[in-house]
Formats: C-alpha cells, structure tokens, sequence
C-alpha cells in the first residue's frame, strides 16, 4: 500500500485543513458524531488526501466510521471557513455533500445510534432534530451549518465563512 498524505498541515497555531462532510437526513433528523468527549459535534466525514476526489474522499471516510457504504448525492456545499478551535486558526476548505445511508442503518434517538472506534478515537454518532436550538444546544460545529440545514439548496453554494475576521 502507498503511503496517504492527508491535506492537512499545522505551521505554529495556524491550521490548514481539506476537510469532506456528509448531510445524512432522515425523519427530519440529522446524523452528527462527537469524538472522545468533546463538547461540540460535527458532520460525519473527514480530511481528502493527496490525489483523492473529494466525492471519494466522503466514501472512504463513511466506510471508515460508519462501517457502511453510503450512497453520495449532491454537492450542497463548498465553504472556505475561518475559526478558532482548540487554540489553532483554522483555514478549511471543506466540500459538504448529500449522503444516503442503507435502510438497515440504526436510527434512535436520545443516545448514540452507533459507537466505532477510527485513529485512536471513540466516535459517537447521534441522530438530532434539524432544529436550530437542537443543534446549537448540541454544539454543531461549524456554527454556520446549523441555520442552513432546514433549508439545503438545489445548487451548490460557495461559501466564505470567517469567524475569526482578522
């Protein structure tokens, strides 16, 4: 097996990150993963590697965590996103497609649907109303998504998001 580059690099407390991120919905619900004990959640997905589509990347990042293959729909979303977390500046690029699951993928609600292990991590995957306080009460990062996801659009969006306004 070759060697995987993921695009990703830090230079001091500045981060550049190529980031791909599933909107999985059903029953009005939102599938959204928290890693170890953070206090935030984020879409299920993960970092492109050097040479790898984007729309691939979402593919082998879903098998990955969720043990399942999905079935990759639209692109919703290109984001150019700016934040703070944990103490590092963020330049992300991130693609945010639409993504189905197989029938038979658990959906409950009120605890995790599913718990793996990816890198080290315990991630837990939970299902959340699309309700913007549902969402900003679980801490949905980034902040931005949580107001678009009731209303996703037909086309996809480039988006410039900077939370840190240097």
């Amino acid at each position: 097996m070759s060697e995987r580059w993921t695009l990703s690099f830090l230079r001091g407390t500045n981060k550049f990150n190529y980031r791909v991120a599933a909107i999985i919905i059903r029953n009005n619900h939102v599938l959204v993963c928290r890693e170890d004990d953070q206090d935030y959640v984020f879409l299920p997905g993960g970092r492109v590697e050097f040479g790898e589509r984007s729309d691939m990347a979402l593919v082998r990042e879903v098998e990955e965590e969720l043990g399942c293959k999905g079935k990759i729909g639209n692109l919703l979303f290109s984001v150019e996103n700016f934040f703070d977390l944990e103490g590092e500046n963020f330049h992300e690029l991130a693609k945010y497609y639409k993504l189905t699951l197989p029938d038979d993928f658990p959906f409950e609600i009120q605890k995790p649907c599913l718990i793996t292990h990816d890198e080290g991590h315990e991630l837990s995957f939970y299902w959340v109303e699309i309700e913007e306080q549902a969402l900003k009460a679980i801490n949905l990062l980034p902040k931005w998504i949580r107001v678009r996801l009731g209303d996703l659009p037909e086309r996809p969006q480039h988006l410039i998001i900077d939370e840190i306004k240097t």
